[in-house]
């Protein structure tokens, strides 16, 4: 059974904060897709580097692993996801609840994230510019003779 909403001595409608699961799991989404994009656009430079150190120990020129494809656009993409959650989030909230964003406990810590998420979509897009250029130098084998 629905309450109705109190009224304050000047007859204003005041309005609970909403927070309900639904929220709050929407909320720690954006944090934690925001970590699994930096976390996977580091991998790419781990991967980068395992396929120099196993060319220079064959001595020969090996194929690009298409994991280092599969881990920056994963981490581009988990990136920018956890930004259409945030604003998925405040939409929601607005309609719903006429609340801002950063009004709820939620809200907020979603709200953070996706703004220090920001630089990390920086590093994400040039991670994946940087696995689509081609490499000038070429592998530099070392001495294979």
């Amino acid at each position: 059974m629905d309450t109705p909403p109190s009224t304050t001595a000047s007859g204003d409608i005041t309005r609970q904060r909403p927070v309900t699961p639904g929220i709050v799991i929407s909320a720690l989404i954006v944090p934690a897709t925001a970590a699994l994009g930096v976390v996977s656009s580091y991998y790419v430079q781990v991967i980068h580097g395992d396929w120099i150190d196993r060319q220079q120990a064959a001595c020969r020129h090996m194929p690009f692993p298409k994991t280092e494809h599969v881990a920056g656009w994963a981490g581009l993409a988990l990136g920018l996801s956890a930004v259409v959650v945030c604003v998925l989030l405040a939409r929601r909230l607005r309609r719903r609840h006429g609340v801002r964003l950063w009004d709820t406990w939620p809200g907020l810590l979603a709200l953070i994230s996706v703004s220090i998420n920001v630089p990390a979509i920086l590093l994400e897009l040039f991670m994946v510019w940087a696995m689509q250029t081609p490499d000038g130098s070429g592998s530099v084998l070392g001495d294979c003779g």
